[in-house]
């Protein structure tokens, strides 16, 4: 019920879709960022940490919701640093497909100058869709 979505002549992308088309049940996850959410706490200001957590919460959102990673059409990246993203990029990759796997749904990143919370360094929204 998930279809990956690439104009014809496109190159193929590499960690992420072009686009999706699905149908089904649509679960939206609020930005999610990378502390522990029971104790609203940092572990780490380490970029990818926070990254690895931001996941981690956000596939909690999806299993409370029936959803999973699998069901995933649309992540939104909210970063404070293009720097650090970079310099983490092989850490992100290997935290993404210990969460996530290896479904790529369609993606944005967005460099921001700050996010509501002063030791945040990454947010992460969500889109599923759950076959009906």
């Amino acid at each position: 019920m998930i279809e990956r979505v690439r104009p014809e002549g496109w190159a193929e992308p590499i960690g992420y879709a072009d686009g999706v088309a699905a149908r089904g049940r649509v679960v939206f996850a609020a930005g999610q960022i990378g502390w522990d959410p029971t104790t609203k706490t940092f572990a780490s200001d380490d970029f990818a940490a926070q990254a690895r957590q931001a996941l981690e919460n956000v596939a909690a959102v999806l299993r409370a919701a029936g959803a999973e990673p699998r069901h995933l059409v649309r992540l939104s990246w909210f970063v404070t640093s293009k720097i650090e993203y970079r310099a983490a990029r092989r850490e992100l990759g290997r935290a993404y497909r210990d969460v996530l796997g290896d479904h790529y749904p369609a993606m944005s990143l967005l460099v921001v100058s700050a996010l509501l919370e002063d030791r945040a360094k990454v947010e992460i929204e969500a889109t599923a869709v759950v076959p009906e």
